[in-house]
């Protein structure tokens, strides 16, 4: 970049930082700092969005963008902030599948272009901060805000939080949140999430670390404390790790309102920006600086660190390209609608029940409150408000043809259910979960949102259901929800299960595409739904401290020997696919070696279809406590009947490391090392088996 304009220092204002690259960029950034007044620099450090605004926004998340910093004087641009993990929160933005339906299409390349779509409409409404790149860890299924993350694995999380980084920051600056150990919600403003470093390291952070390499602008803290100090107060999780290990250079932002609690421990501490308002990093905080109390290089520092994002995004994208038209444009709903087509997973699907031939059915019978009412998710930090809403029985209707009768009925009443359904070649019953039951808790006087304690339906649902499998051999079952569902015992007496998720402004388009056999389902589980909630780890939701253990998810099932209900990586196809031919090279690595994994998967069935081929690593002769099988590499691929494709992945040596607590460091073991490929997470599904070693 051109140098620009020969500039003294004491001249020097936020154009000609723009003008500058590489070094001399860096010099002039440090050169705006020292022309800067110290109320100046705070007031880069800071939301300033006025009590009014955040009254307002408190009823109705997403009116406006939360604005911080900005200086007349010197040129410096505000910052101006919006959320929305499946969508911008302004306006009447596309509404796309939540987070998790996303993360069951384990396709980031998708992924990718729906952040670049939100991008979009992010700065077609004058945002050019955005902070929907959630990537906490679902340690339990019943967390409230499950919907706004991709699963439960650190892997997959880091692969799909990567995608979400790099396409919304085609556009604008990205923030990747809540940092860390965040997935309670209703105590997540005092909860002591006590962690062993090793757990920390190993479970907890790689996804954070992936996307700070990747470049994203902005970490977000959490509420929550970790080993007795709140997040946004953590010198070991902001400085320690986050800005000297990894060598971050980007802005630390704390989480709204309670983000922080004392502003001098947490600007010594790291935090780089108060949102969405000034308050402890407000009245009496220069004084504090002024005594020596706050360290003056922090607040120097975080004001570096803002102007360089500044700087970095302020010709990033195209501005001509960001016009009103491009809000819930067709070109977005359509990628909303394949969102929801490649993230629908098919759990159960017996005595071919799914999918429904329209030459062969006379009358399909949609029950459930749920199925005509525009279900999407959460209404707290992540609402989206769409200009329209595609319900099941809307899209079951639209998509079964002339030929087809489809009844609805709510199921409110069951014997006049029973009297409606009569005749019908199949009943679809949509159940699961709302806003009310799951999401952002912000207070008991809204009865909305929350932790799930109990992961089955409502005990009306399940009667529902049970009545109408009694009264057809043809009785589909479609869940709506953010996280698992326990479905024992009634999974037994339906023919088959759909989990549709939220699944968007399209999704009961692309839930009728998929039950008359249009799309071929290929989503694939995220996480483990259990048997029952006895079998996972422990959860309270009013906790004020608990143990994050270093087993969860699929890890603790292998670990304990226990049977879920439906696996992590599980999802049916219309079709089946056979796996052969697995080749690794070389067959022994060093500590800085890749090992490259190819096998070749066939579509054997007659209809084409999607599989997700899982690679995992185990190391049975390890030193040191591992789990029995670790995710270390998947691919979406989309073959037609009988074709075939090989799949290539690399395995670095160092995905395969754990933190050694007492030297501080990551270890590569020497060791034999087992890789398994194939089609979900259970011994079972994984045929293919080879030996490499570290040397």
């Amino acid at each position: 970049m051109d140098a620009g304009r020969s500039v003294p220092d004491e001249q020097v204002i936020f154009s000609d930082v723009l003008a500058a690259g590489g070094e001399e960029r860096e010099r002039r950034i440090d050169a705006l700092v020292a022309r800067m007044s110290l109320r100046e620099k705070v007031n880069e450090m800071s939301g300033n969005s006025n009590m009014l605004k955040l009254l307002v926004m408190a009823v109705r998340y997403g009116i406006w963008t939360f604005d911080s910093g900005g200086c007349k004087r010197l040129g410096i641009p505000a910052l101006r902030f919006t959320d929305g993990p499946r969508g911008v929160c302004l306006d009447h933005s596309t509404c796309f599948p939540v987070a998790m339906a996303r993360g069951a299409t384990w396709d980031p390349a998708l992924q990718e272009r729906v952040s670049s779509a939100i991008g979009v409409e992010a700065r077609a409404q004058g945002a050019t901060f955005y902070g929907g790149v959630c990537i906490n860890l679902l340690r339990h299924p019943g967390w409230g805000r499950a919907q706004e993350t991709f699963g439960e694995d650190p892997y997959h999380l880091g692969e799909m939080g990567v995608a979400a980084v790099r396409g919304a920051q085609k556009h604008l600056m990205a923030c990747a949140k809540h940092y860390a150990c965040n997935s309670i919600e209703e105590s997540r403003f005092y909860v002591d999430v006590r962690v062993d470093e090793r757990t920390l390291r190993e479970v907890y952070l790689p996804h954070f670390r992936k996307c700070v390499d990747a470049g994203a602008a902005s970490v977000m803290s959490a509420y929550n404390r970790v080993n007795g100090t709140y997040c946004g107060h953590h010198p070991h999780l902001l400085t320690e790790i986050l800005k000297d290990e990894w060598g971050f250079k980007g802005i630390v932002m704390s989480d709204f309102v309670w983000g922080v609690r004392d502003g001098q421990e947490a600007a010594n501490a790291g935090m780089d920006m108060e949102m969405p308002r000034r308050w402890r990093f407000g009245f009496g905080f220069k004084r504090k600086v002024a005594r020596g109390l706050v360290d003056i290089e922090k607040v120097d520092d975080a004001a570096r660190r803002i102007i360089r994002q500044k700087a970095r995004f302020a010709t990033v994208g195209d501005p001509a390209g960001y016009d009103g038209k491009q809000v819930a444009s067709r070109r977005h709903t359509e990628l909303a609608l394949e969102v929801a087509r490649k993230g629908t997973v098919l759990l159960k699907n017996e005595s071919g029940a799914l999918p429904l031939d329209r030459d062969a059915v006379r009358k399909v019978s949609v029950v459930g409150e749920l199925a005509a009412l525009p279900n999407i998710g959460d209404r707290g930090s992540s609402r989206v408000s769409p200009p329209y809403v595609v319900t099941p029985v809307q899209g079951i209707r639209d998509g079964a043809g002339k030929s087809v009768e489809v009844a609805y009925d709510n199921g409110h009443d069951l014997e006049f259910t029973r009297r409606k359904v009569a005749g019908s070649d199949a009943i679809v019953v949509v159940a699961g979960f709302t806003y009310k039951e799951e999401g952002e808790y912000i207070s008991a006087m809204l009865r909305a949102g929350g932790d799930r304690m109990d992961l089955g339906l409502p005990e009306d649902q399940v009667e529902l259901i049970r009545a109408m499998a009694a009264e057809t051999d043809r009785c589909v079952v479609v869940l709506e929800g953010g996280s698992a569902v326990t479905t024992d015992p009634w999974d037994r007496e339906v023919e088959a299960i759909v989990m549709a998720w939220y699944p968007g402004m399209e999704g009961g388009t692309a839930l009728s595409e998929i039950l008359f056999g249009d799309v071929n389902p290929g989503g694939r589980l995220p996480i483990t739904f259990p048997e029952s909630v006895s079998q996972l780890p422990f959860f309270d939701k009013r906790a004020k401290s608990i143990e994050y253990g270093y087993y969860h998810g699929y890890r603790h099932f292998d670990r304990e020997g226990l049977e879920p209900s439906y696996a992590f990586g599980h999802g049916l196809s219309y079709t089946s696919f056979a796996y052969s031919d697995l080749v690794v090279r070389p067959a022994e690595i060093g500590a800085e070696g890749v090992l490259e994994v190819s096998a070749t998967v066939t579509n054997s069935g007659s209809m084409s279809g999607d599989d997700v081929v899982q690679l995992y690593v185990s190391c049975p002769g390890s030193s040191v406590d591992r789990p029995v099988k670790e995710l270390k590499g998947f691919e979406r691929v989309t073959l037609g009947p009988g074709e075939s494709t090989t799949v290539v992945m690399d395995v670095p040596a160092s995905e395969l490391a754990y933190y050694d607590v007492d030297r501080g460091s990551w270890v590569v073991e020497p060791a034999g090392y087992e890789l398994l490929v194939g089609g979900s997470s259970r011994d079972s599904d994984l045929p293919l088996r080879a030996s490499f070693r570290v040397k």
